[in-house]
């Protein structure tokens, strides 16, 4: 994507986002500043520049700065290579928490199922108990019948044919007798058939009771054996988590150290701006707060008086009218001017009418602009963070007096920027 300018052509913006760590362009270009004010008080003054103690503590806490980011730089890594285990490791977790759900349905349909195999068993063991006492109640009927014919002997067969008034009732007698005994023992024989069935049906039943059991034993032991997996994975899970926790407080206090270190780095840089402007002749005044970001993550870019606005107005004399493409902040000259979003610098260079002109490119189409500076404190193709300093107020280019012109660019539109603050 190429955005466009008035007076600029095919600037091409490199894609970047804040950044703590600054730059090798940032430093080079301090460090010219630091030779060329060098050279100037060495000529005038004959004598070790004053800015060179301030240039040596301010190398000194970049290095520092440099020192803790690369630790921070080793943290983040190992941070991430944990994050990705503690993930794979939280995959399995879901897969063995599953594989435990299912093995749950299926141990409670064999249970289910084993439950019912009880009920028959214990059924046909009622049965079996019921059809044993019939045989022994039908066993001892027989045996009494037994014993009392086998007492009774030839007495009783005298008594039978002695007392029956003929041949046909004593036939009739004895066959009877005969068929008593018969039917006692086709009884006895019916029980005894039956109770050898119904304990052939509780074998069989038992047998697929005891293989249901078995079955059901075998997956609460896969059960079993998934929680305790699952279990060994969650412990490792957890010590992950513990290192990427320590790991992380350590990134926070290199953290807080940096944020100190930055501050004592931006007043030395104030430090030493102001040696190079008085060394040049310019004023620099102190860098204004920073305001918080607005609703569109932008901050003023300095703090002043708002004398014109965006849009049509009319041009000096009253004859026709111009497109103020951003809008006018009245500071006094040697004013920093803060980044207000952080970004790559795709222009810091003369651009007639607008003076010293730098423009910092946001991404996603956003950029924004700072003309009619008197001097500039960053470079093309340098990174920077919001809130930044990145030149000083001027009055060079078309101007009237000192002040910051801003604009706010979608895709090279102007837009008004009081619609971003």
């Amino acid at each position: 994507m190429s955005l466009q300018f008035p007076g600029v052509h095919s600037l091409n913006p490199l894609n970047s986002g804040p950044s703590r760590v600054r730059r090798n362009q940032v430093r080079a270009a301090l460090l010219l500043a630091f030779a060329a004010l060098a050279v100037l008080l060495v000529l005038f003054a004959g004598e070790r520049p004053a800015s060179a103690s301030t240039e040596d503590k301010l190398n000194e806490t970049q290095g520092k700065i440099d020192e803790q980011n690369q630790k921070k730089g080793v943290l983040t890594d190992e941070i991430a290579g944990l994050s990705a285990r503690i993930d794979d490791y939280e995959s399995q977790v879901s897969a063995l928490r599953a594989e435990e759900r299912d093995a749950e349905l299926r141990l409670a349909a064999k249970q289910a199922e084993l439950d019912q195999a009880q009920a028959e068993v214990d059924k046909a063991y009622k049965q079996l108990k019921i059809l044993g006492a019939r045989l022994k109640r039908s066993l001892g009927v027989l045996k009494e019948r037994l014993v009392a014919i086998y007492k009774a002997g030839d007495t009783d067969m005298s008594d039978l044919i002695l007392t029956t008034k003929s041949y046909g009732d004593l036939i009739e007698s004895s066959s009877y007798i005969e068929q008593i005994q018969n039917r006692n023992e086709s009884i006895v024989t019916r029980v005894r058939d039956l109770r050898d069935q119904q304990e052939a049906i509780v074998i069989r039943l038992k047998k697929a009771k005891d293989t249901i059991e078995s079955a059901r034993d075998e997956i609460a032991a896969e059960e079993q054996n998934l929680a305790t997996a699952r279990q060994a994975v969650q412990d490792q899970q957890a010590e992950l988590a513990a290192v990427r926790a320590d790991r992380q407080s350590k990134v926070d206090i290199i953290d807080s150290k940096v944020d100190h270190l930055e501050e004592i780095e931006a007043d030395l840089q104030q430090k030493i701006s102001e040696q190079i402007a008085a060394a040049s002749g310019i004023s620099v005044l102190p860098a204004g707060p920073m305001t918080s970001p607005s609703a569109a993550g932008l901050i003023w870019p300095v703090s002043g008086t708002l004398t014109s606005g965006f849009g049509a107005r009319s041009s000096p004399g009253g004859v026709g009218s111009t497109y103020h493409e951003g809008i006018d902040i009245s500071v006094p000259e040697g004013t920093p001017i803060r980044a207000a979003a952080s970004g790559t610098v795709i222009m810091a260079s003369y651009n007639g009418g607008y003076g010293n002109y730098t423009c910092i490119d946001h991404g996603s189409g956003l950029s924004t602009c700072y003309a009619h500076q008197s001097s500039f404190a960053v470079t093309s193709g340098q990174s920077v963070s919001q809130g930044n300093v990145i030149g000083y107020s001027g009055n060079t280019g078309a101007s009237t007096g000192p002040h910051l012109h801003f604009e706010v660019r979608i895709n090279g539109a102007a837009q008004d920027p009081m619609g971003y603050l």
